[in-house]
């Protein structure tokens, strides 16, 4: 394998050619390619389906009212810039690891771990916090069809009135079992699935409108713009996943023309449902009796419509829907995983691939455990807001990382550019920015104790062992 120096202008560089060598059509990475277009759509579309619109809609309601419509708009068009920037650099550096490894290529080894920490966050916690929001479905769902609820104690995180989680640690533990099953048994199932949560979005609009009164949205913004961007940065939890089609880079037929499309057909179709069904909810049912429910959806159809079976049809869809969601994020988490440890910055447990079923198991059963500890015990609200912080600077830095690839690799063969250069990244930095300053300080005071921790993991561990020490 030709090697290129490691270093430039002083930095830890992963070359691209180096890493597109990791993962040769002679299946040197171990990682089988057996996803095409449609399965790697149905991949974004599973991982940001779900929980942000069945659960985060009643978060999000008492920030902005009515007005949490636009805050799904808002958070769309700077997921749109992100999406921009990750479909180039998914058309061009195809590997496993999604922004991590593009910022590996791109600005270093060390910014590069900045990134891969923050993803731990978009993904690992956002499995837990998906789980959470299965749980409260699964609740809502026992209550509507037979009258009776899971045991507190069982039912809820400690803080919450409960012991554990038992419903969120179930569906973790069910994601794992089918993601050991092998990639594409697992992205045929997740397809099916995909089709049946839309069906289920689109029968709760059905509904929903028939309750819908124009007098509900008024008045329309009632915590002003301070409320929209509050809530805007709550909501955009809803689009992470749109990028998941990223990590499979290894495992996609053709990479270099199918992920940049799947990439934005998922972000397109998400948008569409997303204020389709914020417009039927809050034209059914006055924004103030969303407030905090974590079973959004299924309360709107009970309470506007009347009834219980339409409640009941939807709740069963999102209990399966959000299951997808577990699903595809915690896929995400094991292939980010996969490329750091091939760097040599995480242990190489995580990047040993089985032979027969071609995943990396270990991999796979460690994230599993953790991420299902923290389903069981964490509340919802405080995963989505840790989530949402990790995520923003993970796409901020996949903006800046098309800005110094056009300018370091012009020559480097791409099958998608982003429109509007420089323009549309620098857009993308900038509304990421605006997102992160909308969190709280109790968000920000938790993230800023994670990256010391990943801080020290780095320069202790990861900055020793890695391939480019090496």
């Amino acid at each position: 394998m030709t090697t290129t120096p490691p270093a430039r202008n002083g930095l830890r560089l992963g070359p691209v050619e180096a890493l597109l060598a990791q993962q040769a059509p002679d299946g040197s990475s171990g990682l089988r390619r057996s996803m095409g277009l449609w399965q790697l759509t149905a991949l974004s579309i599973g991982a940001t389906l779900g929980t942000g619109i069945f659960v985060i809609l009643g978060e999000a309601a008492p920030l902005a009212g009515p007005a949490v419509i636009l805050s799904f708009v808002l958070a769309a068009v700077t997921a749109l810039f992100s999406a921009l920037s990750y479909a180039e650099l998914a058309g061009s550096i195809p590997v496993a690891g999604s922004s991590y490894s593009y910022a590996y290529a791109t600005m270093g080894e060390a910014v590069a771990w900045v990134c891969g920490w923050c993803l731990m966050l978009e993904y690992g916690v956002s499995v837990s916090a998906v789980a959470v929001g299965w749980g409260a479905y699964i609740d809502d769902l026992a209550r509507a069809a037979f009258g009776s609820t899971l045991p507190e104690a069982l039912a809820n995180p400690p803080g919450e009135g409960g012991v554990v989680n038992v419903p969120a640690v179930v569906v973790v533990l069910l994601a794992m079992a089918l993601l050991l099953r092998g990639t594409r048994e697992s992205a045929r199932v997740n397809a099916v699935v995909v089709v049946l949560k839309v069906a289920v979005l689109l029968f709760f609009c059905a509904v929903a409108f028939t309750a819908f009164r124009a007098g509900n949205l008024a008045p329309f913004a009632p915590l002003g713009v301070a409320g929209i961007t509050a809530a805007t940065s709550q909501v955009f939890f809803s689009y992470i996943g749109f990028d998941a089609a990223s990590t499979a880079g290894e495992e996609a037929r053709d990479p270099r023309r199918d992920l940049p499309r799947a990439i934005m057909l998922s972000l397109v179709v998400v948008t569409a449902v997303y204020c389709l069904v914020a417009l039927a909810a809050l034209g059914a049912l006055p924004w103030r009796e969303l407030d905090g429910s974590e079973a959004a959806l299924a309360d709107v159809l009970s309470r506007a419509v009347g009834g219980t079976w339409p409640a009941v049809v939807l709740s069963v869809g999102a209990v399966i829907a959000i299951a997808s969601v577990v699903f595809t994020v915690f896929y995400g988490q094991t292939r980010i995983l996969f490329a750091m440890s091939r760097d040599g910055l995480v242990p190489r447990v995580f990047s040993r691939v089985s032979g027969r079923q071609g995943v990396p198991v270990a991999n796979v059963l460690i994230c599993g455990a953790v991420i299902a500890v923290l389903a069981g015990v964490v509340p919802l609200g405080e995963l989505a807001n840790a989530t949402s912080i990790g995520t923003l600077f993970a796409f901020a830095l996949v903006n800046a990382g098309v800005l110094v690839l056009r300018r370091a690799r012009p020559d480097l063969p791409r099958t998608f550019r982003t429109p509007l250069f420089p323009l549309t990244p620098v857009l993308g930095i900038a509304f990421c920015g605006l997102l992160l300053f909308g969190l709280r300080g109790t968000t920000w005071l938790v993230f800023a104790a994670w990256m010391l921790v990943g801080a020290a993991v780095y320069v202790f561990y990861g900055r020793r062992r890695s391939v480019l020490a090496r």
